[in-house]
C-alpha cells in the first residue's frame, strides 16, 4: 500500500469523523412535520398558560423627603435635633420600606390577612372591595387560616356558611396577639345558616358578616373568605414593594412601588404606607420633645408640691403672728436674696439634671429617651449638640436592627460612633459641672452676706422674710417650668412630618405589566422548534444506518454501480414478469454498467462471473442475483445462478422447484452437473440451488470441487451469478471471492449499517475484496441526498427516471399504498 492510498485513507477517515451539518439539516426537513406538530403544541400549551394567568400590575406613588425646621426653633428654646440631613433621612425612609415592623402596621391597618374571593372560570379571584358583604373580624378569637369558608347567600337576611375540607388536622391564628394554635376538623363539610349583622362564634371562625348596600349580589357565583397566616402576608409585602430614588437629581424624592393582581390592593397598600411613614416619622422627630415634656412634667409635679408647702406655710405664719410692716432698706435685702436663692436654684436644677444624664449614659443602652438639655436651663452648645448626635445614631441603630443581623458590622460602625459621642459628651458634663460648682460657691458666699445683714431684724421678722422668699422661690420655679412645658408643647404642635406625599397612588386604568403573553408565545415557539430539533440532532448522531449515496460517497472509496428503487411485488421475478417498470430498468442499467467493470477485468474463459454479496440478511442479495441473472438471459446470454448460501438458501422458490438437489450435492460427490442445474422458464436461464443444509458449509466451499464446478460452468455459460452468504456474518463470501470476476456489495438504505461499510473497505484496503461495487436497494430520491446520481451510474432508480413514456404506469393509488403496507418482498 502506497503513501497516496494511506492519504486516502486518512481523507475519509476525516470526513467520517466530522459532523454532516448538510446531512443534518436535510434529516431536519424531511421531519418537518414532526417540527411542525411540536410547535403547534407548544403555542396551544402557551395558550391555555396565557388564558389562566390572572393580569398583573405595577402601580406607584411618589414622596418627598425634606428637612422642615420647626418654625419655633431657636438657639435657646430648640427641643428638636439634627437627624443627619436629608440624605440621612432618605436612607433612613429606604431601610424603614423594607421592615418587618413597618409592613405589619401596614398590613395590619389595611387587614390584608384577610381575603375575599369569587370563584372564576380557572382560579379563585380577588374581589377586594367588589365583595358583596363585609367580614368583621373578632380579633380576640381564633381565625381558621388558609382554608376557604364559602358564604352564600339565602334570601337577603340570611346567608349559609360553609366549608370543604379532607385534612383533619387545622390551624388558627388570634390577630390581636398573634398566636398560633391546632385545631382538629371535622373530615366531612360543614354547612349552617346565619343571619347578617349577628355575631358568629365557631372552632373555625368568629365575626360578624355584614351585606354592603351598594354592591349587588351575584347569586350565579360562589363567595368566599380566607383568612391567611399573618407572618407570610407580612413578608410577602415586604419583599413585593420598592422604594428607591425617583431620579439622580432629585434624591429626595422617592418612588414607591408595588406589583399585584388587583389594583385596588395596590392603591391602598401604597397609600397607607406613606401615611404610616410620615406618622411614624413625625412621632420620631416629636421623640425630643415628648421626653422632655414627660421631663418637665415630673419636675413641675414637685415644684408644684413645694409651692403648695410654703403657701401653707405663710398662711400659718399670718393666722399666728399679727401682720407688721418690715423696713424699706430690708425688704430690698430679702428680694435681692431671693434673687441670689433663685440664681442657686436653677444652677443646682443644671447640676442634678448633668448628674441624671451622666448616670444615665453610663448605666443606659438605649439613648432615645434622653431628655432636652434645655428644660434644664442647660443652654452649652457642645452638650446640646452631643445629646442630638447620641439620639439621632440611637435612632439609626434601632431602624438598622429591622433588616440587619445583630453582629454586622454595620452595627459596630454604630457603636463606635455612639461611644464616641458618649465619651465628648461626659468630659463636656464634667467641665460644665465644675463650672456650675464654681458658680454655686459663689451665690453661696453672696446669700451668706446678705442674710448676715438680717440676722438684727426680730426672729418673727427673719421667719417672714424668709418663709416670703421660699414662696416667691416656688412661684417662679413653677412659672419657669410651666413656660418649659408650654414651649414643648408648642414645638410639638408645630411640628411637621418631613415625609410629604407629591402623587398619591391611584387607578387610572393602567394596563397590566404581565403575563408577557407575546413572550410565551415566543418562548413557546422557540421550545416548540428547537426541542425536536435537539431530538432530531441526537438521533442523528446516534443514527449509524445508511440512508443515501452521499453518505457512501464521504465513508467509501468504492464506486456505487447502480441504484435499485423500493418496488413491492408478488416475487422476485419482477425484471421478466414487469419488464417495463422502473426496476427492472435499473438492473439492465446495472448490466451496463458490469459490461465496463467486466472489460477492464477480463476474464481468461468465456464466462464472466459475478459475486451478489451483503453485509447481513434482508438487504436484497437474492432479489439482486435473480434479476441481474434474468436481465443477461433476456439479452440471449447463457446464464447461470449458482446458490451458495448454503445455512439459509432462498432463490428456488420464486422458480417453482424444490432444493432437494443442489450445490452441496455436488460438493459431497453425490450428484453430478447435468442432476444438479435446472432449466427455468426463463430463456437462457439456469439454476443451481443450494441444496440440503451441510453441517460443514465452509468446508464444503474450500474444498477443490467447488473449483471444479466453477471451471466446468465458465466453459458452457457466458455469466455466472454467484449468490453468497452475507460477508458481515460468515467468512463464506470471503472464500468465494477467488472466483468472482467482479464482486457486487448490496446496501439497503435505512437498513444498513455504516459499519458494515467500514468493514468492507478495510477487506478492499488489504486486498481480500477487489473488483467489488456498491448496488444501492430501496432507493428513493430525494431533494437532499444523491443529487447526480441516476444519469452517471444508471438509468433507472426506482421511479421511472425515462418517464410514463417508456415504463408502465404503476398504480399509486391510496388503496394500493395500504395493501402494500401489509406486504414485505
Amino acid at each position: 500500500m502506497d503513501y497516496k492510498d494511506f492519504e486516502d485513507i486518512e481523507s475519509l477517515e476525516s470526513q467520517r469523523i466530522g459532523f454532516d451539518f448538510k446531512g443534518f439539516l436535510f434529516k431536519a426537513l424531511n421531519l418537518w412535520k414532526l417540527v411542525l406538530l411540536c410547535v403547534g403544541v407548544a403555542l396551544i400549551i402557551a395558550y391555555f398558560i396565557n388564558v389562566r394567568k390572572q393580569n398583573i400590575y405595577r402601580l406607584d406613588s411618589l414622596i418627598t423627603i425634606e428637612n422642615d425646621q420647626n418654625p419655633f426653633f431657636t438657639a435657646n428654646t430648640s427641643i428638636s435635633f439634627n437627624w443627619g440631613g436629608v440624605s440621612g433621612k432618605v436612607s433612613s425612609i429606604i431601610t424603614e420600606v423594607k421592615t418587618r415592623t413597618h409592613n405589619e402596621l401596614v398590613v395590619d391597618s389595611l387587614e390584608y390577612y384577610k381575603e375575599y374571593l369569587r370563584q372564576g372560570k380557572y382560579h379563585l379571584l380577588d374581589i377586594y372591595k367588589e365583595s358583596p358583604f363585609e367580614v368583621i373580624t373578632n380579633k380576640s378569637k381564633p381565625q381558621l387560616i388558609n382554608v376557604p369558608i364559602k358564604i352564600k347567600d339565602v334570601d337577603g337576611k340570611r346567608f349559609e356558611l360553609s366549608y370543604e375540607i379532607e385534612k383533619v388536622n387545622g390551624v388558627t391564628l388570634q390577630f390581636d396577639s398573634r398566636t398560633k394554635a391546632s385545631i382538629k376538623l371535622k373530615s366531612e363539610s360543614f354547612k349552617q345558616v346565619f343571619d347578617y349583622g349577628k355575631p358568629i362564634e365557631l372552632p373555625f371562625f368568629n365575626g360578624v358578616i355584614a351585606l354592603k348596600p351598594n354592591v349587588a349580589y351575584d347569586n350565579e357565583s360562589d363567595y368566599f373568605v380566607r383568612y391567611l397566616n399573618f407572618d407570610s402576608i407580612v413578608d410577602n409585602y415586604k419583599n413585593i414593594i420598592n422604594i428607591a430614588p425617583s431620579s439622580g437629581e432629585a434624591s429626595s424624592v422617592l418612588r414607591l412601588s408595588m406589583i399585584g393582581k388587583n389594583k385596588s390592593k395596590i392603591v391602598d397598600y401604597l397609600n397607607a404606607t406613606a401615611a404610616i411613614l410620615s406618622k411614624t416619622e413625625l412621632e420620631r422627630k416629636n421623640l425630643y420633645a415628648t421626653n422632655t415634656i414627660k421631663f418637665i412634667d415630673s419636675s413641675l409635679g414637685n415644684v408644684n408640691e413645694d409651692l403648695k408647702l410654703v403657701t401653707d406655710e405663710m398662711n400659718n405664719f399670718r393666722k399666728n403672728n399679727k401682720v407688721f410692716d418690715v423696713e424699706e432698706e430690708m425688704l430690698q435685702i430679702s428680694n435681692q436674696l431671693r434673687v441670689y436663692e433663685q440664681e442657686q436654684l436653677q444652677e443646682e436644677s443644671k447640676l442634678n439634671y448633668l448628674n441624671s444624664l451622666e448616670n444615665y449614659l453610663r448605666t443606659k443602652t438605649d439613648y432615645t429617651q434622653i431628655a432636652a438639655p434645655s428644660s434644664a436651663g442647660i443652654t452649652e452648645s457642645n452638650i446640646l449638640l452631643s445629646v442630638s448626635r447620641i439620639i439621632a445614631l440611637s435612632v439609626e441603630r434601632r431602624n438598622l436592627e429591622y433588616s440587619t443581623k445583630e453582629g454586622s458590622i454595620l452595627f459596630d460602625d454604630l457603636d463606635r460612633k455612639i461611644d464616641t459621642e458618649k465619651n465628648v459628651l461626659i468630659e463636656a458634663i464634667s467641665s460644665t459641672r465644675n463650672t456650675i460648682s464654681v458658680q454655686l460657691s459663689t451665690i453661696a458666699r453672696k446669700i451668706a452676706n446678705l442674710e448676715g445683714k438680717l440676722i438684727g431684724l426680730p426672729e418673727d421678722q427673719q421667719e417672714y422674710l424668709k418663709i416670703q422668699r421660699k414662696l416667691d422661690l416656688s412661684q417662679e420655679a413653677y412659672n419657669i417650668y410651666q413656660a418649659k412645658r408650654s414651649e414643648a408643647a408648642i414645638v410639638k404642635a408645630a411640628n411637621v412630618s418631613d415625609i410629604t406625599v407629591i402623587d398619591e397612588a391611584k387607578d387610572i386604568g393602567n394596563p397590566p405589566i404581565g403575563p408577557k403573553k407575546s413572550l410565551n408565545y415566543m418562548l413557546a415557539l422557540m421550545i416548540g422548534f428547537f426541542t425536536p430539533m435537539f431530538l432530531i440532532f441526537v438521533i442523528y448522531l446516534l443514527d449509524s444506518t445508511i440512508h443515501g449515496s452521499d453518505e457512501i460517497e464521504k465513508m467509501s472509496k468504492i464506486p456505487i454501480l447502480g441504484l435499485i428503487g423500493k418496488y413491492r411485488y408478488k416475487n422476485n421475478l419482477v425484471a421478466y414478469e414487469k419488464p417495463k417498470s422502473a426496476v427492472a430498468e435499473s438492473f439492465r442499467a446495472i448490466r451496463s454498467s458490469l459490461q465496463f467493470v467486466f472489460k477492464n477485468n477480463p476474464s481468461d474463459t468465456r464466462a464472466s462471473t459475478l459475486m451478489v454479496t451483503s453485509s447481513v440478511s434482508g438487504e436484497g442479495k437474492t432479489f439482486t442475483s435473480i434479476n441481474i441473472a434474468t436481465v443477461y438471459a433476456l439479452s440471449e446470454k447463457k446464464t447461470i445462478l449458482l446458490g451458495l448460501d448454503l445455512r439459509k438458501p432462498k432463490i428456488f422458490g420464486d422458480f417453482n422447484i424444490t432444493n432437494e438437489k443442489g450445490v452441496v450435492n455436488y460438493l459431497i460427490d453425490d450428484s453430478s452437473l447435468d442432476e444438479i442445474i435446472t432449466h427455468t422458464h426463463i430463456k437462457n436461464l439456469d439454476l443451481i440451488t443450494s441444496g440440503p443444509i451441510p453441517p460443514n458449509p465452509s468446508e464444503l466451499l474450500m474444498g477443490n470441487r467447488l473449483k471444479e464446478l466453477i471451471s466446468q460452468l465458465k466453459d458452457q455459460y457466458d455469466i455466472i451469478i454467484l449468490d453468497t452468504p452475507p460477508l458481515g456474518l460468515v467468512t463464506d463470501a470471503l472464500e468465494l471471492t477467488q472466483y468472482a470476476d467482479a464482486t457486487v456489495f448490496m446496501v439497503r438504505l435505512d437498513y444498513t449499517k455504516k459499519g458494515m461499510l467500514q468493514l468492507v473497505n478495510a477487506k478492499h484496503r488489504t486486498g481480500e475484496l477487489k473488483n467489488i461495487s456498491f448496488i444501492l436497494n430501496f432507493y428513493r430520491h430525494k431533494s437532499n441526498h444523491n443529487y447526480g446520481y441516476g444519469y452517471g451510474y444508471g438509468y433507472g432508480y426506482g421511479y421511472g427516471v425515462y418517464g410514463n413514456a417508456y415504463h408502465e404506469k404503476e398504480d399509486n393509488s391510496l388503496i394500493k399504498k395500504v395493501r402494500n403496507l401489509f406486504k414485505r418482498r
